[in-house]
């Protein structure tokens, strides 16, 4: 893929939560975080390496941006972490893969099944961080589930946009 539709989208999807989604509040449970979009369809031909220091750059500007500490770019590293393997896992055919991971590449239920399991591993990361207690459990998974759905339901949309 071309690095500056990359880094063009990246700016674009930043600049959108920064400025539209991390206002969006609903009952102080929905807190759509679409930035993971970025770090979702980067390509899968860069190393294990490249990968986590991207994750932890996006979760970097995110952290500056929303004044918390370090809790976005943890919860960046982890689902870089875990991607590749979780591609491994959900594409039987690595071969069909191009360069970028989309809907198109991956068909509706691989992208869906990679999209759902990332975002709830990304979220619970950042909830369970922010919350840094056991305490409320009840609540941060109520979060979790909440933001996640609203932020899949944006993802596969953008995606379902961008290839109709």
């Amino acid at each position: 893929m071309d690095w500056t539709r990359q880094i063009g989208r990246y700016v674009v999807v930043m600049l959108l939560q920064v400025l539209l989604f991390n206002q969006l509040q609903f009952l102080g449970i929905c807190h759509p975080y679409i930035y993971v979009l970025c770090l979702l369809m980067m390509p899968i031909t860069l190393s294990h390496s490249a990968d986590m220091l991207i994750g932890a750059a996006v979760g970097l500007v995110m952290d500056i941006c929303c004044n918390s500490i370090g809790i976005h770019m943890a919860s960046c590293i982890l689902l870089m972490f875990v991607r590749p393997y979780l591609i491994g896992a959900v594409v039987n055919d690595k071969d069909r893969l191009n360069e970028q991971i989309s809907l198109r590449s991956l068909g509706f239920e691989a992208f869906l099944k990679y999209v759902i399991i990332l975002v709830l591993l990304h979220h619970l990361a950042v909830f369970l961080l922010a919350a840094w207690s056991w305490t409320h459990i009840g609540f941060v998974l109520l979060e979790t589930l909440v933001s996640s759905v609203i932020t899949i339901l944006i993802i596969i949309g953008f995606n379902a946009l961008k290839y109709k």
